[in-house]
């Protein structure tokens, strides 16, 4: 690097150190352990890594905890804190509990405090935290009014994200119009997140969708939320980046960010409408949650601009899905937000059939609602990579047939039904092995499992993989495996990958759930199966992995059904019809 280059880094860092430091001091605000959960989240993988084998070495603590939930071995991080409330002081229970609450066990912290006395005004801090992570904001908030600073802190924060959970509309402290957009086709996407910092279906669509198009002409541009990348740990991060020509700017004002969730979208409007100014954008295109179509709504009362908001998942949902409780405030202002912000929208855009049904099942009227699924780049239908010096280095045989999947590795996807019916297919004699990339809280428990059902080296890990050679872990991948588990979340939302796998050539083998329904042909393209049901999975797979000739038509058959009805270009010739209507 040049001593230029190196000067403007230090010279962002510098600019961007408010942003960082406030962030720490929420997190600190909040609670210590927490604040410490995120710092050895933030350490180099390496030192992470080497810190938790050490943690499963040491004597059991809430430290050691937290090195094993920052790391995602989640499982022996919650067996950690059980053995360690065992005969624990109240001062060391009362660490435990917010230990407990950092690493979002809520059920675990609950059991804890309910056996904690004598730490006096200190319980009602520890109350607070717990109704959080349970979804009682009301009732934390509540809590959260007893002395000390943290406190203070911790009760601005909840009652700032309660409010912001209420907001409807934020008052427009001007109304500076920014004139008539020179471009009609101008638009500017509001997104939480994006490439390079956060690689997940989430951001790989918002490439895909922007390159897209500004390929056919249209002047795309994209804005994340207020502190990002910053708050993602990106401290050098510049207010303009471009990722494969497509341009995110970055609210990075350098200024301390404010701790309560109502004052922070306030100024999130603010700093983006100064871009809203320059830009002059003709529409504004908010994606999921409802924190950025709140932001878009509001620039729309300033400037009277025509607002999208694309629905890409119900985060409620998926919340309930990890097993909390639907009847908490936490849950239904969420649900209740996401729907006013649908029903605000001039347009709603969705990805699946199923998700347009709930839209609409929420009142919005069905004539406002459109579908634009997910889709590929135009890379992924080009030929597959050759996979067998990839299968070598894993240590997959050439004529091995393997199962597998690409995905963020959590509960709800599902994962212990595979590898239970890899269980099955090898009791059947059938010389498959089961290949599992990806990252995600349940890593440490699939890994256990897959060693109790005695898979050994049948079961190969990767981790994460960088972004740049997914399409090679694709394609070692022989039949393509989606099996969700039957969750509210995963029967209305429709996941990336499956059609990534498709578009390589892999025949795909998912879970039988409404989302999923729409991507696979039976029969011709891949085959549904009884979500959750292992000896059901193991059967659907097996005609697949039995015969190599159908396998290959198959998926030959996957990748021109995506060619045909799943691109990000067909994808943006229909936003620009959207758009177009908006004007009319």
């Amino acid at each position: 690097m040049s001593s230029a280059n190196r000067a403007r880094v230090l010279l962002r860092s510098l600019r961007n150190a408010p942003i960082a430091v406030s962030v720490g001091w929420r997190h600190v605000g909040r609670d210590a352990w927490h604040a410490t959960l995120i710092a050895i989240r933030a350490l180099p993988p390496g030192i992470r890594h080497s810190l938790a084998d050490r943690a499963e070495r040491a004597r059991p603590s809430a430290a050691t905890a937290l090195a094993l939930a920052a790391d995602g071995r989640r499982e022996p991080a919650l067996q950690v804190l059980d053995v360690a409330a065992k005969g624990a002081s109240p001062r060391r229970l009362a660490h435990l509990v917010a230990a407990a609450a950092a690493v979002d066990a809520p059920a675990e912290a609950e059991s804890m405090l309910r056996r904690l006395d004598g730490i006096g005004g200190k319980r009602h801090r520890l109350e607070a935290l717990v109704a959080a992570r349970t979804g009682d904001l009301a009732r934390a908030v509540q809590e959260a009014r007893c002395s000390g600073w943290r406190s203070v802190r911790l009760r601005r924060r909840l009652a700032g994200e309660l409010k912001g959970l209420t907001t409807q509309t934020s008052t427009a402290t001007h109304r500076v119009r920014p004139g008539r957009s020179t471009r009609v086709d101008r638009v500017l996407h509001l997104v939480t997140n994006a490439l390079p910092e956060v690689t997940a279906g989430y951001t790989v669509r918002t490439q895909g969708i922007v390159a897209a198009q500004r390929q056919i002409g249209m002047d795309a541009q994209v804005v994340t939320r207020l502190g990002f990348p910053v708050t993602a740990g990106s401290m050098s991060a510049a207010r303009l980046a471009h990722v494969d020509g497509v341009p995110y700017h970055h609210i990075l004002p350098a200024r301390w960010l404010p701790v309560a969730d109502d004052r922070a979208l306030q100024l999130d409007v603010n700093q983006t409408s100064r871009l809203v100014e320059r830009l002059r954008p003709a529409v504004l295109h908010a994606h999921s949650k409802y924190r950025n179509a709140q932001v878009a709504l509001a620039l729309r009362d300033r400037y009277g601009l025509p607002v999208v908001y694309e629905v890409r998942g119900f985060l409620e949902e998926t919340w309930r899905s990890r097993g909390r409780d639907p009847a908490t405030d936490a849950y239904w202002l969420a649900r209740a937000a996401e729907t006013h912000c649908m029903s605000a929208a001039d347009a709603v855009v969705t990805l699946a059939e199923s998700m347009k049904a709930e839209i609409v099942g929420r009142g919005v009227e069905a004539h406002r609602v459109v579908t634009v699924p997910n889709g590929v780049d135009d890379a992924f239908l080009g030929d597959p990579p050759d996979a067998t010096p990839l299968r070598r280095v894993l240590g997959i045989d050439p004529h091995e047939v393997v199962v597998g999947t690409v995905t963020t590795i959590n509960d709800y996807e599902g994962l212990n039904t595979l590898v239970d019916a890899v269980a099955v297919l090898r009791d059947r004699e059938s010389r498959v092995r089961l290949l599992i990339v990806g990252a995600g809280t349940a890593l440490d428990s699939l890994r256990q499992r897959a060693a109790d059902r005695g898979l050994g080296e049948v079961a190969v890990f990767t981790g994460a993989v960088p972004v740049s050679e997914v399409r090679r872990y694709y394609a070692a991948i022989d039949v393509f495996t989606v099996p969700r588990a039957d969750t509210p979340v995963t029967r209305l939302v429709t996941p990336l990958k499956p059609l990534e796998a498709m578009a390589t050539g892999r025949p795909v083998v998912v879970s039988d759930l409404p989302p999923l329904r729409e991507i696979v042909v039976p029969g011709r393209t891949g085959a549904l199966a009884p979500a959750g049901d292992a000896a059901g999975l193991a059967t659907a797979l097996e005609p697949w992995v039995a015969d190599p000739p159908c396998r290959a038509r198959a998926g030959a058959a996957a990748r021109r059904w995506v060619a045909q009805n799943r691109t990000w270009s067909a994808a943006a010739v229909r936003y620009r019809e959207i758009y177009d209507g908006l004007r009319t």
